[in-house]
Order: C-alpha cells, then sequence, then structure tokens
C-alpha cells in the first residue's frame, strides 16, 4: 500500500473565462475519497501551482501521483488553464519513482483546442491510464491492478462525502465553486444524442439521489464551501425525468433538490445551475416553467441557465440530431426571461447564455448568416441573453462528429462571424444585462496589474477590469462604468474621489481625461458640491465618496 499520494489538477471543464471561476471538480474530490477510505490523506496541486514553481514537484514525496486531465469544451481561459499534452508528459517525467496515474477526459482524446480532432494516444511518463469512472477505476487500480471503472453512484458517494476537505487545499479556497454532480448520461441516448457529444458513451441517464447530493453538500459545507454550481448533467431540467427523447420536468424533484442543498449549507453564498435544453422548454412548457419556478426560488441572483444551441441552420440541425430549432430556444430564451428576469440587488435573476459550435455537419456559408439573424432577431425582441460562447468543434472518437463534420471549411467566415457577435450583439446586450450604475457584489480578483480583473462567483459572471492596482483574491464590490464586448470596467465601493489614480478617476461616467485632471489638481474636494462645480452630474453621484485621502 502507498503510504502518500498526491492528485494533480490539470482538467477545467470549461474555460474560466467563458464558464466558471476557480473550482473544483468531482472527478478530484470523489479520486480523494477513493485515497482516505484507504488511509491515505492526499496532497494536491493543482497546473496553475506547478507551472508557477516547477520544483514544487520536488517536494512531493514518493508514493503515488494521479493526474487529472483532458479538455472536453475548448476556449480562453482565464487562470485555470488545463494542462497541455506537454506539460502532462513533463510532470510524468519528473516524477519517476512514483506509481503514476493519469484519468479524467484524456481518456477520450487529446486536442490542443477547437477546430482540431481529439486524438487518442499514449502519454508518456505515465504508468497506466485509468479509463471510465476516474475515481472506481482508482479503486479498481488499488485493489485488483484493473485499470477501468464502471460508475456507480451508490459507490462513489461515500467517496465524494470523505474527499470534500481536499478542497481547502485549492489555492483560491474559499473563493471556490464546488461543482455538484446531478446525473450522467443521456436521456437521447436512443437516437445518440447530438452528434459531437460525449455524454452518450454513459449510456441512457443514472440519476445521483437527493441524499447523495445533499450529503456531499453538507460535507464541503463543513469543510467551508459556500459556492455551488448544480448540474454537470445535459439537462438540470430532465433530473430524475427518465428515459426517453425529451423527458418532462419534474419541478416537484427539482424543486426537492435545491431545498435539500439550501437545507445542507444554510449560508451558501452561491447556487447556480449548468446547462438547461431549451428542447425541453419548447416541448413542456408549463412543467419547465414550474422546474424554472424552483429554480429562482432557492437559488442565488446572476444565474445562468446554458442553452446548447449550436446553430440555428435547420440542415446543421437535422444533420447532428440537435436539440432544438431557432423558434424553440426563442419560446426557450421568453420563458427564462418571464421567470428570471426581474432584477435583484441590482442584476437580473436567471438569464439564458446561448452556445454555437462552427465545423458541424452541414455546414455552409449561409450558416452564419443564419446565425447573426438568429441574434439580430434576439436582439430587437428586447429579450436578455446573458452571454454568447462561440467555439469550434473538437470531436472525439467515437462520436459521429469525429468523421462527419465541416472542420477548417469556412475558417473566414466563422471568424467574421464570431466578430460580428462580438461588436453587434455582445456589446449591447451588455449593456442592457448590466447598465452604468450596476453596483456587482463580492467581486474576486484573480490576475493583479494596473488593470486587475475579477469576476464573483458563479455561472459565467462577468469579467469586471478594474483600473487599480488590487491584490490576487482581493474581495470588493464594485459599479459598473463601461463596456467592452465580453467585459465591464467597474470602479470600487465607494468610489473614493479624493483617492482615486488619476487613471482610474477617468472611468467615472462623463468625465474625461481633461476633466479628470481638473479634479486631480483641486482635491481633496468637499464633496458632491464642489465636484459637481468641476464636472457637472453624473449617473453615479449616489455612489462617490469624498472623504479625506487615506494615508499612503
Amino acid at each position: 500500500m502507498n503510504a502518500s499520494a498526491v492528485i494533480i489538477d490539470g482538467y477545467v471543464d470549461e474555460p474560466a473565462c467563458l464558464g466558471v471561476p476557480p473550482y473544483i471538480s468531482p472527478y478530484i474530490r470523489t479520486i480523494a475519497g477513493v485515497l482516505e477510505e484507504r488511509g491515505i490523506g492526499p496532497r494536491y496541486l493543482t497546473i496553475d501551482q506547478i507551472r508557477a514553481d516547477p520544483g514544487i514537484l520536488t517536494s512531493v514525496p514518493r508514493g503515488l501521483a494521479i493526474m487529472v486531465a483532458g479538455v472536453t469544451v475548448p476556449g480562453k481561459y482565464l487562470g485555470g488553464t488545463p494542462a497541455t499534452l506537454t506539460e502532462i508528459q513533463q510532470i510524468g517525467a519528473r516524477l519517476r519513482g512514483m506509481d503514476r496515474l493519469i484519468a479524467g477526459p484524456v481518456g477520450f482524446g487529446y486536442s490542443p483546442g477547437g477546430g482540431e480532432k481529439a486524438i487518442r494516444q499514449a502519454i508518456s511518463g505515465f504508468d497506466h491510464l485509468l479509463t471510465g469512472s476516474p475515481a472506481e477505476a482508482l479503486d479498481a487500480w488499488l485493489s485488483s491492478g484493473k485499470t477501468h471503472g464502471e460508475h456507480s453512484y451508490p459507490r462513489s458517494d461515500p467517496w465524494a462525502i470523505a474527499g470534500s476537505k481536499i478542497i481547502r487545499q485549492h489555492p483560491s479556497f474559499p473563493s471556490l465553486m464546488c461543482e455538484m454532480e446531478t446525473a450522467r448520461g443521456c436521456a437521447r441516448f436512443v437516437t445518440g444524442g447530438c452528434s459531437f457529444c460525449t455524454e452518450p458513451f454513459y449510456g441512457p441517464p443514472s440519476y445521483r439521489s437527493i441524499w447523495g447530493i445533499s450529503a456531499e453538500v453538507s460535507a464541503l459545507h463543513a469543510a467551508g464551501a459556500r459556492h455551488f454550481r448544480i448540474g454537470r448533467q445535459p439537462d438540470l431540467l430532465t433530473y430524475g425525468a427518465g428515459h426517453g427523447e425529451f423527458p418532462s420536468p419534474r419541478p416537484d424533484l427539482i424543486g426537492e433538490l435545491f431545498l435539500a442543498v439550501r437545507t445542507a449549507a444554510p449560508d451558501l453564498r452561491t447556487l447556480h445551475i449548468d446547462n438547461i435544453n431549451p428542447g425541453t422548454l419548447a416541448r413542456h412548457e408549463e412543467a419547465g416553467r414550474l422546474a424554472l419556478e424552483e429554480i429562482v426560488r432557492y437559488h442565488t441572483p446572476g444565474d445562468v441557465a446554458a442553452f446548447g444551441m449550436e446553430t440555428s441552420d435547420p440542415e446543421v440541425i437535422q444533420r447532428n440530431n440537435l436539440k432544438a430549432g431557432p423558434d424553440e430556444v426563442m419560446r426557450a430564451i421568453a420563458m427564462v426571461n418571464e421567470v428570471g428576469g426581474e432584477r435583484k440587488d441590482g442584476i437580473p435573476d436567471l438569464l439564458p447564455g446561448l452556445n454555437f459550435i462552427a465545423g458541424l455537419a452541414g455546414e455552409t456559408k449561409a450558416t452564419f448568416e443564419k446565425n447573426e439573424q438568429f441574434l439580430a432577431r434576439v436582439l430587437a425582441s428586447g429579450l436578455l441573453v446573458r452571454r454568447v460562447n462561440i467555439r469550434q468543434l473538437m470531436p472525439f472518437e467515437g462520436t459521429r462528429a469525429y468523421t462527419d463534420n465541416a472542420l477548417g471549411r469556412y475558417a473566414p467566415q466563422f471568424r467574421a462571424f464570431k466578430e460580428n457577435v462580438r461588436r453587434n450583439f455582445d456589446l449591447p446586450m451588455l449593456k442592457q444585462v448590466f447598465p452604468t450604475g450596476t453596483v456587482l457584489r463580492e467581486i474576486v480578483i484573480e490576475e493583479e496589474g494596473n488593470l486587475s480583473f475579477g469576476r464573483q462567483m458563479g455561472s459565467y459572471p462577468i469579467l469586471a477590469g478594474i483600473p487599480i492596482r488590487l491584490a490576487k483574491r482581493t474581495i470588493l464590490d464594485a459599479v459598473v462604468v463601461d463596456h467592452g464586448m465580453r467585459s465591464i470596467t467597474a470602479l470600487p465601493l465607494p468610489v473614493k474621489v479624493n483617492d482615486l489614480p488619476l487613471q482610474a478617476l477617468k472611468w467615472i461616467p462623463g468625465i474625461s481625461v481633461k476633466i479628470a485632471a481638473k479634479i486631480a489638481g483641486a482635491r481633496p474636494l468637499a464633496g458632491i458640491g464642489e465636484f459637481r462645480s468641476i464636472a457637472g452630474k453624473t449617473p453615479i453621484d449616489h455612489l462617490l465618496s469624498f472623504t479625506s485621502p487615506s494615508v499612503q
């Protein structure tokens, strides 16, 4: 028996700048639980820690090394960038003398990014590739030397509970999202699901019990977790709904699930969701609406229901067995706005997000025009959409898209479409979702600089650039003062006019560089009257503060 173990986290489920802030996946926690069950308290390292200090691996005691790696969703990342194939192999080579295991999506194959096939290949530097469900595979290897594990919630739930305390070793703890799995498998398994998706590999849906989920939440809460994302299944609305192409939601179970989570973590700060199938909402409007209402009853504001739309081209939808056509998606967008569009603490309660994929079979130049027309229709409707993700297909072996696709055929059109969306949809939509003067609570700084970057905890939180050098992991409230195509500029609250450096002062809405210089020269200002005599009124006058300058 190995007396010590290290878990190396090189896996990110979704691009952090598009998806969630720093988070720790169920893979890590259940693997830790397998080790805890055997009396081994594992050490935990992220790939970012190793990048910052490669020598940290020399301090790892000899024993067992398990690396979780691979990418399932291509994209750009803010922190938490997944391990590259080169990094994976280098880490394996540095761990000579240990039993080296690798697990996670890397078992499906590896691709450096969207637009390229994920190729299955041997990973040098590691002794064994754990296939199937990582925790069960590790358990099998420790018990019998086998390297494959069949998934079982009755087996893995105790591991999830036992491994919960590993979150304390994450460098971002306690500002850390804990993703909670609710199911595996695809309700559309009989028809093969979407052509590009790996979820059908798990077969028809296997639903995790409410007890198992709430017991893990309770253990995570006891370990210090306060931020949770519920889902990690193709369609959260169909939790417990059974099989079938488009099963009807069970609002009673959705409500029971979210109440159980709230009970297990009564002082949680974030409770957000993952994927929602727009086809479910369009086909089951009454049940879908009631299920959304249950989510809104218990979650925290600023939530996003991620719609896997993929395309608005009927030919591409048909060729790839996708979930919903453009009219159905429009109806689903409207339903989420109707249930979740109210602002709470200044931000929308629950909004839809849209995902597009380029490179699917049946795609033509006209596909991109149809997608642009659909988004123009959304913008004209007055409905709100939190964000649009656009990525290129990254097909895995075993999916239909692996051999039937349009990879690379329309690269110029893809680039033009992406740029068009950013300028003509994202920017005006962002101004509607987060108008100037919107207050964002508890932004966590993730990148320090003259322009510091941070986000709130949650699903798809807006990236905020703050024109002040702030230490990493600083938590602050801020007010929106300007908009980019995928981010906003914000100033810390209260907006201390007498303290702000000049480069920040000029971001007060309506303040030019020239006026900012005049204000700086006249400081300290006595109050709003003196400020207005120089600058006039601004949209955030009520948030300005004129206390004496801080002692530096």
